[in-house]
């Protein structure tokens, strides 16, 4: 069911700080950023994307979006086979459930919306 990676993306405290480091010393040009500051995405030249994002949490870390064709199957799906992940949430691009590894990193099963 997972067909790629939708975005690599690191857990902040301080998004705006986080954003800035990127962008002014990096150089990396941010292409979507949070209205409400919780975070931005860098989309890069060969096509991936990269992320600063401030869990509601506060937690830091990494986490990676795996791209999936229909966020509510592929929950079905991987709950079946004992992975815990919340509910799918809607944002304004994406659907999205939450779960973490047996390592406690993040995953996040993930569907962009056309």
């Amino acid at each position: 069911m997972i067909k790629g990676i939708d975005i690599a993306a690191y857990l902040v405290k301080d998004p705006k700080a986080e954003i800035a480091f990127y962008r002014d010393v990096l150089g990396m040009q941010p292409t979507e950023i949070d209205d409400e500051g919780r975070g931005a995405e860098f989309t890069l030249a060969d096509g991936s994307t990269f992320g600063v994002w401030k869990p509601e949490g506060g937690e830091k870390g990494g986490a990676i979006m795996f791209a999936v064709d229909d966020a509510k199957a592929a929950v079905e799906h991987y709950r079946g086979r004992g992975l815990a992940l919340s509910d799918v949430v809607e944002s304004p691009v994406c659907f999205m459930a939450f779960g973490e590894d047996p390592e406690g990193n993040g995953i996040i099963i993930h569907q962009r919306k056309s």
